[in-house]
């Protein structure tokens, strides 16, 4: 159950949002959702895939575990790594469209039964005199990712499709002759049909924005080597 409501300074005056991160906020997860608008960030860090939704929508998952609930980047000290998935970082804020003067506006919202919000504990939302505290202001440029991320999302992967780029890939991870995973259900961006896309095509996706993110969600499965590294170092504390 949730209770999400219009956020706004008077009634919200005293409201902290706790910003660590750890398994009673949800974190114990081995994929988090992440929008094409922030997929440079996420590049850097994770392993980046694709897979289909409910209603067979693309959408691209950071992978962040092998097993079940497992977050290998999720420890005592918090999540280990220099970007958060931003659908991780919003906490209890949600965007829903508010009819205004000129039409709806995106407006943010906030669920007061989420575990993460407090009255004693956590960061403020709202200076003393009623304006946005900082931690504020970054939910404002946080939410806006993820708007701008959904609004584009459908054509960003019709574009990928269209160019022929998606195409599922088997991930199998061996880590010993007891240890082995089997990944279903991923898809990825095809190397060689990126090399041989043809000028047209290269102009095009470039000029949609969705060339250079393609190559992002390639460059990205370097990163599968520091998630296995992170998996046995693990399994050898066990």
């Amino acid at each position: 159950m949730t209770n999400r409501v219009l956020l706004n300074n008077v009634e919200h005056a005293d409201l902290r949002v706790i910003t660590r991160h750890g398994p009673e906020f949800g974190d114990a997860i081995n994929q988090a959702l992440v929008l094409p608008t922030e997929l440079e960030a996420a590049q850097r860090e994770y392993p980046i895939f694709l897979r289909r939704d409910a209603n067979g929508e693309y959408q691209a998952v950071v992978l962040l575990g092998l097993d079940r609930d497992e977050n290998l980047f999720l420890d005592a000290g918090g999540w280990q790594a220099r970007y958060v998935p931003a659908v991780q970082q919003r906490g209890p804020f949600s965007i829903a469209l508010q009819e205004g003067r000129d039409g709806a506006e995106p407006m943010i919202h906030i669920d007061l039964d989420h575990p993460r919000v407090s009255r004693t504990e956590g960061e403020p939302l709202f200076l003393p005199a009623g304006g946005n505290a900082r931690y504020l202001q970054h939910v404002a440029r946080l939410m806006g990712t993820i708007y701008d991320g959904l609004e584009i999302s459908r054509a960003f992967y019709e574009a990928l499709e269209t160019a022929g780029l998606i195409e599922p890939i088997s991930v199998e991870v061996k880590l010993s002759d007891r240890e082995e995973y089997v990944l279903p259900d991923l898809f990825t961006i095809s190397q060689d049909r990126l090399a041989a896309l043809s000028a047209a095509d290269l102009e095009r996706l470039n000029q949609a924005g969705v060339l250079r993110a393609a190559y992002m969600v390639v460059s990205s499965l370097g990163n599968m080597s520091r998630l296995i590294d992170a998996k046995n170092r693990k399994l050898a504390a066990l």
